[in-house]
């Protein structure tokens, strides 16, 4: 009695991922299969063996080494491989080359044995006419092997790899197909002849290989399809042996008819798989294909097999080497994103700096940074989704967000981020509406069917379905609205890094509030002098003994405490995220300055400035908040200047559309240490100093805001003269803004 075959009756694409392809019940033609209980009862025979083994008893005996027809090499293996498998669940192959049912000579059959599930089974391939000269396919396969040895990274690796196998087997074509986190696949690598398109960078569903078949890839590593055309042949089994025989090990397995309508349907009459395990998991595959029906030697596969299991080795070790250097990277892009909250003046931007050991450490389609106020974007993210995401996060309990599924987001979001259905959040700043986001676009944008499919396709009675284009329309569908997950790397990643962030935010914010702190005992006492100052004044005009410098001493002190309390307001402003409410129109720059020097001179008569002005420089400015920055500038170089000498101020238009300003006087270098944090409001490197006892600088770090506020650039430098100067650059108008009406920026 034979089992029952496996048929399209029976087995449709409704039911496909359950079909029993472990226990098919039919061999492939090239060779014959026996099954033994572990006793060496025969209990399976497929029905063409009395062929090769002419003496064979009925099923239910115990055939003699002779009727075995190996000779004494077969009888002792397949004695040790009983005695094994009363023990053992699972026995290893073992291997011989066999004379068998013909004159002596050259070895005609390639027979395997193995144990598995208390049976053993021996299989007997015949040996193709012409395939006992294996010498050069040996050769080529060493030399195949040693070129492989000398690829450290996957990609070239795997080129190798294809490239050997197609040399040592014949195949039209031979592939490396890698597997991604759902399962789906991708050719990586490709060699195939000129008549063929190529498969190269083309995607397949992950239903196109049904889990029971992965599990059968990683149990049997090679598989061999010699001719889709050929007639399956039955296994008789022993009446009332009901246990299915399971050919999971097995080399002579026939094939699921869905499969074999697959391979119809884009022209291949034969095909190999050699698989690619890492970890215990099905990583890839090295998959061949053949337009005829081609016997591959069984002494080839092996060879094939082998170099399977170096490949398998050497990704393995390459992956582990590419873990550890994303690791090195993150820690070290963790220490980056550190300073630059600890000590940036503009976070946003200089994080916005660091895209690519971003995209190194966590791959992302778009990524936003925000905090205080400033956001930087990367990718095709608009302000209007980058409002929506953040006011997302916001309302959010975790600090810590990962979704990447589309549906997982409320409705709003879905529309204002599409493409982009991924998103894993760090809130490492609640008060400050800190957040860093890495985005991952829909997988259907990301992932294209590369090149027509027509000529290679036909289409068989289970429809589209089983064609390359068919099945990949449906994956399509299954995978509308999610992004690649975010694996458990990125997410241990996300969670160093917020944690890390988190701590630097802290240490910033009580940085801050320290200053804060000194600011009031600061602006305490410095508006105590001028308030004295008004309180005599008011006296003095109380005695009637009023004069002249009275009111002068009035404007002086009240001048001096608008000043402090602007700069305090502005500073409050700043830190809250609230911008400085510019008003941008275009006006006149070099008559702006110029006033602004005749204010300073009127003030300080005995003030020398040097100036080179440009006839008319038209800038979009807001004229009152760059007046602070010129004026700003001016008063520090009056009083940090050396006694005497005159200051210098120069406007010009620059190079590459820009207007220039400096400011320079001579003066010592400020120190190295005192220029990196220049900008900040608070220098610690100027304790000490008697011109900046508090180490506070409002002046120059609310200028440097105002400055970038207009999409300038402000620095600080020093020339062989002994000059310390700072440059201010702002973009000068357009031809086409030149008639534009004032505008609002934060």
């Amino acid at each position: 009695m034979s089992q029952s075959p496996i048929s399209l009756s029976s087995v449709n694409l409704d039911n496909c991922d359950q079909e029993p392809i472990h226990i098919p019940g039919f061999i492939q033609p090239h060779g014959v299969l026996l099954a033994f209980d572990a006793k060496g009862v025969l209990t399976h025979a497929s029905r063409d063996a009395r062929n090769l083994l002419g003496s064979l008893p009925p099923l239910g005996s115990m055939p003699s080494a002779s009727e075995l027809g190996g000779g004494d090499a077969l009888a002792l293996a397949f004695e040790g491989m009983c005695r094994d498998a009363a023990d053992e669940e699972e026995v290893p192959p073992v291997a011989l080359e066999l004379e068998i049912g013909e004159a002596p000579g050259e070895p005609t059959h390639d027979v395997v044995l193995h144990a598995f599930d208390g049976r053993v089974i021996i299989e007997y391939e015949r040996r193709a006419p012409g395939q006992d000269a294996l010498a050069s396919f040996a050769l080529l396969a060493h030399r195949g092997m040693g070129r492989l040895r000398g690829r450290r990274d996957i990609g070239p690796m795997l080129e190798e790899a294809v490239r050997t196998v197609r040399e040592i087997t014949g195949f039209d074509r031979v592939m490396a197909y890698r597997f991604h986190h759902d399962d789906s696949g991708e050719v990586v690598a490709e060699t195939v002849v000129p008549e063929l398109d190529p498969y190269l960078h083309r995607r397949f569903p992950a239903a196109d290989i049904p889990a029971q078949a992965r599990r059968l890839y990683i149990i049997n590593t090679l598989r061999l399809i010699a001719d889709v055309g050929d007639a399956q042949v039955p296994i008789e089994a022993l009446p009332g042996d009901a246990t299915p025989l399971d050919l999971s090990h097995a080399v002579l397995r026939s094939v699921s008819p869905i499969h074999i309508e697959y391979l119809k349907n884009i022209g291949v009459a034969a095909s190999m798989s050699v698989s690619i395990v890492v970890g215990g998991r099905l990583w890839g595959l090295i998959a061949c294909h053949h337009r005829t029906p081609h016997r591959v030697p069984f002494a080839i596969r092996m060879a094939c097999d082998v170099l399977s299991q170096m490949v398998s080795s050497s990704v393995q070790t390459a992956l582990e080497r590419a873990h550890a250097a994303r690791r090195s990277a993150a820690a070290d892009l963790r220490t980056r994103l550190v300073d630059v909250v600890l000590q940036s003046e503009d976070a946003a931007r200089e994080v916005g700096a660091l895209g690519s050991e971003m995209q190194q450490v966590i791959a992302h389609d778009a990524l936003l940074f925000a905090h205080s106020g400033k956001q930087t974007m990367q990718g095709e993210l608009g302000p209007p989704a980058a409002r929506a995401l953040l006011k997302w996060i916001d309302e959010q309990p975790d600090d810590l967000l990962s979704s990447w599924r589309r549906d997982e987001l409320p409705e709003p979001l879905r529309r204002e981020l599409d493409p982009f259905c991924g998103v894993l959040a760090l809130r490492f700043d609640r008060m400050g509406h800190g957040a860093l986001v890495f985005l991952r676009a829909e997988q259907t944008h990301t992932v294209t069917w590369s090149g027509p499919l027509a000529k290679a396709v036909r289409v068989g009675p289970l429809g589209t379905r089983l064609t390359p284009g068919g099945s990949f329309a449906e994956w399509r569908q299954e995978v509308a609205g999610t992004a690649v997950p975010w694996d458990e790397a990125d997410l241990s990643i996300a969670r160093q890094m917020l944690d890390e962030l988190g701590r630097a935010t802290a240490a910033r914010a009580g940085e801050m509030e320290r200053a804060r702190a000194r600011l009031l005992a600061v602006l305490g006492h410095d508006l105590r002098d001028p308030l004295q100052t008004i309180s005599m004044a008011a006296r003095i005009l109380e005695q009637g003994n009023a004069s002249a410098r009275v009111g002068q001493r009035i404007a002086a002190s009240t001048g001096r405490m608008g000043r402090l309390i602007t700069q305090v307001l502005d500073m409050s402003r700043l830190h809250g995220g609230l911008g400085l409410g510019l008003q941008i129109a275009d006006h006149d720059l070099a008559a702006l300055v110029h006033s602004l020097v005749d204010d300073a001179k009127m003030a300080h008569p005995d003030l020398s400035i040097e100036l080179r002005l440009a006839p008319s420089l038209l800038v979009p400015i807001d004229a009152d908040r760059i007046a602070q920055v010129v004026g700003n500038l001016i008063s520090n170089a009056r009083h940090h200047g050396q006694p005497g000498e005159p200051i210098a101020l120069a406007l010009e238009e620059g190079s590459d559309g820009h207007a220039v300003l400096v400011v320079s006087n001579f003066s010592e270098p400020i120190p190295p240490e005192v220029v990196k944090v220049l900008f900040e409001p608070l220098k610690a490197g100027s304790m000490g100093n008697s011109r900046n006892p508090n180490g506070l600088g409002l002046g120059l770090y609310i200028a440097a805001e105002i400055v970038k506020g207009h999409q300038g650039r402000i620095h600080y430098g020093y020339d062989d003269a002994g000059r310390v100067s700072f440059t201010v650059e702002l973009p000068l108008a357009r031809p086409s803004d030149a008639s534009r009406p004032g505008e609002a920026a934060g």
